[in-house]
């Protein structure tokens, strides 16, 4: 995601706490984890045929850096 200007937002403590143990769990910050929820429940509700745990998924396969990307094989098909 590029850089932006921060906005404060006031959100529920309970949701912050949990975008605190995710963001650790996940190594982002806790913005980041909140931004990623956000992009999820965008996706998921502009795709709702497919399933939230494909959506947050692919949302998380694209941010990675494309060296580290396992190239797709179909079953079947011998590489």
């Amino acid at each position: 995601m590029s850089a932006s200007a921060s906005t404060s937002v006031r959100i529920d403590q309970a949701l912050y706490e949990q975008a605190k143990t995710d963001a650790t769990i996940e190594h982002r910050s806790i913005a980041g984890q909140i931004e990623f929820w956000a992009r999820v429940g965008r996706a998921a509700l502009d795709n709702p045929d497919l399933p939230v745990t494909f959506v947050a998924e692919s949302l998380a396969s694209m941010a990675e850096p494309r060296e580290q990307a396992t190239p797709f094989v179909p079953r079947g098909r011998n590489a």
